[in-house]
């Protein structure tokens, strides 16, 4: 039975372009996957904290010697990179702020990169065998012969990230010129059927 885990990162709930993306893709993994199970991780509801002193503590001391206090303060961590461990796909869904994922994003990004769980004492990623697909919606256009190309930093960031950890399988699904839906230009429904192709092959 595959398994597939979704992270959504945007504070907008149904206003939001990339969970629209997302609920698709979703539809679609379900048709492509009768058997499979879905784990939706939503971000703003997890009660993520960036990493802090005491958690790097707990971090850099051997398990056998981590305190109570040290395996609290990891035990969120432990359970996101778990997560991410048990999927045989995952699907990270993101806005782009200031050309670049959200706060939120790059604290479970922190969070789930663990030595010794997704990432080896040698530096070699552990998550073997996954795919993902990145579905991203931006207000600006950074495809190839746009100006502002050289800034399309998001897509290029969660593909270094997802690789260390030993993702290599990775599809990205750019919605760019997102705006246009809050500029009442494009329904939102319509502007989520401009990707569906690209949606339904990554689901399948």
């Amino acid at each position: 039975m595959p398994k597939l885990l979704v992270i959504d990162s945007s504070p907008r709930g149904p206003a939001s372009v990339s969970r629209t993306m997302t609920d698709r893709f979703v539809a679609d993994w379900k048709a492509a996957h009768p058997d499979g199970e879905v784990r939706r991780r939503d971000l703003t509801y997890t009660g993520l904290e960036f990493v802090t002193g005491p958690w790097l503590k707990a971090y850099f001391t051997p398990p056998p010697e981590q305190t109570d206090a040290d395996k609290a303060a990891l035990a969120l961590s432990d359970t996101l990179a778990q997560e991410v461990l048990d999927a045989d796909e995952i699907a990270i869904s993101t806005p782009v702020y200031n050309y670049n994922v959200p706060a939120i994003l790059k604290a479970w990004i922190d969070h789930i990169v663990r030595k010794g769980m997704t990432l080896g004492m040698n530096g070699m990623g552990l998550v073997t065998d996954t795919k993902a697909t990145v579905l991203i919606a931006s207000g600006g256009v950074y495809t190839e012969g746009s100006p502002i190309a050289h800034r399309d930093i998001a897509p290029q960031y969660l593909r270094v990230v997802l690789e260390a950890i030993g993702i290599t399988d990775v599809t990205i699904i750019a919605g760019g010129g997102a705006k246009a839906v809050d500029m009442g230009e494009a329904t939102m429904d319509g502007f989520v059927d401009t990707l569906a192709a690209d949606i339904k092959a990554a689901a399948a």
